[in-house]
């Protein structure tokens, strides 16, 4: 496939080419940053703890042992309701419950933008002589108290002695 050129001509006559390559990923407009993966769904890592397997949660030391049928159907059974439980659970709650968080956040995310930053923003420039007078309270009254204080505590030794009677 030829690759598209454009020309941009210029004042003293020299013509500049510029490539641009369609085929790459950065200009794929079909590819969408909020369709989920199929394959990998947990691509950040943040569900780490919640990867229980049978030997996770039932486990039978060597000094008693159950029957080898009832081991691997009690594995069968673990990994089957395990399964389709999530399934059935998953299939009624999480539409309700990503529309309950995407409307939580979409909120928390509003308030924060429009409220609570100006308000901060609005704070930090109106106590700017705040900050002032703290500063100088800091370095005129308690900066040189604590400074003394730790030149008078700063000769101090401690020496620590085991007492032989006990």
């Amino acid at each position: 496939m030829e690759e598209p050129r454009l020309k941009d001509e210029r004042a003293a006559g020299e013509v500049m080419e510029v490539k641009v390559d369609v085929d790459a990923e950065d200009l794929d407009c079909s590819r969408s940053d909020t369709r989920p993966l199929i394959h990998d769904r947990d691509p950040k890592r943040i569900s780490n703890s919640l990867k229980v397997m049978f030997e996770d949660v039932i486990a039978e030391p060597p000094s008693v042992r159950s029957f080898d049928k009832v081991w691997l159907w009690s594995h069968a059974l673990f990994e089957v309701s395990r399964l389709w439980c999530y399934r059935f659970i998953s299939l009624l709650l999480a539409v309700p419950v990503s529309l309950a968080a995407g409307i939580l956040f979409a909120v928390l995310s509003c308030l924060h933008i429009w409220l609570i930053m100006p308000c901060v923003q609005l704070l930090l420039i109106n106590m700017h002589w705040v900050q002032t007078v703290w500063a100088n309270t800091l370095n005129i009254l308690i900066g040189p108290l604590f400074t003394s204080m730790g030149k008078c505590c700063g000769q101090i030794n401690i020496l620590l002695a085991k007492d032989e009677n006990k």
